[in-house]
């Protein structure tokens, strides 16, 4: 596989010059970014997933949700409609992918929306929403058709952007220098006992610009939920004594790997490309593989599948469940917090002085 991505060195040169070219009409003020009279603030990457972007949204829906007025807006990847649709508790994976159905789920309180045009997407939103304090873009760093007031960009620990080259040869969707766009950088899926000095090598080879923060994350596994019925499990060490049968079909199922093997569990994996659609056949499989399993088993999967396997006939029969999984910063999560805070109160605050002023 690595072999046939070499090969294919010369696609991702012409590949990096239409991006850059594009880029610089933007830099350049030719094409311009859409501003709305809001707090917007985009969570993306400069590769082509892996990097964890969905429990981060969770994490500033979490911290921004109690004070303000949340809605979030995602293109809806993996979905067979298309135009904007506003993501409900009877929505499908069908109408708004499995990512945004995951946020509503979780989080039914907030707004969620999808549009692969984030430019009208917001503007139907606010439409439709007039009183939303907020806006959280998912996977926006590439759209430059919107202007976001805050731009954050993940890169994951164990591959980071300085490592990497540009699609098809490795997994960059532009160029390095593209980071420049971030007001803060976070480093993910990293060691929990990353040291202050580890901590810094990294930052000296992210080469921040003097505008820019750069801060460490890493994922906590918590309670095992059942997608349809069954037990919760309030931590993966009761699995000790059980068969697990884990099923992904997200771009980077490594780090779900390793935790499980950390732990001495008995794992056997069935993976599925990102974004998977599951089908009655792919469930006969998993059937098929799991009635080879001993008595005490369990079928293991991730939040963001979960919703996918949920409505596919004959999943229901079958014992699966899925681990929750939460953003904690290795480094001081309250200098991030407070500049994520900072953000939507002080833009909130100025926009209110400019309301009185008139």
């Amino acid at each position: 596989m690595k072999f046939i991505r070499y090969t294919l060195f010369p696609f991702s040169i012409l590949y990096g010059l239409i991006t850059a070219f594009r880029n610089s009409l933007f830099n350049l003020k030719i094409i311009k970014g859409v501003t709305f009279d809001l707090p917007i603030i985009s969570v993306g990457n400069l590769t082509a997933g892996g990097t964890g972007k969905s429990p981060h949204v969770e994490y500033f829906i979490k911290l921004l949700k109690e004070e303000y007025r949340v809605a979030t807006l995602s293109r809806g990847y993996g979905r067979s409609k298309s135009g904007f649709h506003m993501v409900r508790s009877t929505s499908t994976v069908a109408d708004c992918g499995d990512e945004p159905l995951q946020f509503k789920n979780k989080f039914t309180d907030i707004i969620v929306a999808v549009q692969k045009d984030r430019v009208n997407g917001v503007i139907e939103l606010l439409k439709q929403e007039p009183d939303i304090d907020c806006i959280l873009l998912d996977d926006c760093f590439q759209h430059r058709s919107i202007s976001p007031g805050f731009n954050v960009l993940l890169t994951e620990y164990h591959r980071p952007f300085f490592k990497d080259w540009m699609l098809p040869t490795g997994n960059l969707r532009e160029w390095p220098i593209g980071r420049r766009r971030a007001n803060t950088i976070i480093v993910t899926k990293c060691p929990e006992e990353l040291s202050p000095k580890q901590r810094f090598a990294f930052i000296q080879k992210i080469k921040p610009k003097p505008w820019q923060t750069v801060h460490f994350s890493s994922f906590r596994y918590g309670k095992i939920i059942p997608v349809h019925n069954g037990m919760v499990y309030n931590d993966i060490a009761e699995l000790k004594e059980i068969d697990i049968l884990l099923i992904t079909g997200i771009a980077n199922p490594v780090p779900i790997i390793n935790k499980l093997e950390s732990e001495d569990l008995n794992v056997t994996h069935m993976r599925f490309p990102d974004h998977h659609r599951f089908s009655d056949k792919d469930i006969k499989k998993v059937q098929k593989l799991f009635d080879t399993f001993g008595g005490n088993k369990i079928i293991l999967t991730t939040e963001k599948d979960a919703q996918r396997l949920r409505l596919v006939d004959g999943a229901t029969e079958l014992s699966i469940h899925y681990l929750e999984i939460e953003v904690f910063f290795v480094d001081d999560k309250t200098r991030f917090n407070k500049e994520i805070e900072d953000y939507v109160r002080q833009y909130k605050t100025d926009s209110k002085v400019s309301e009185g002023s008139d």
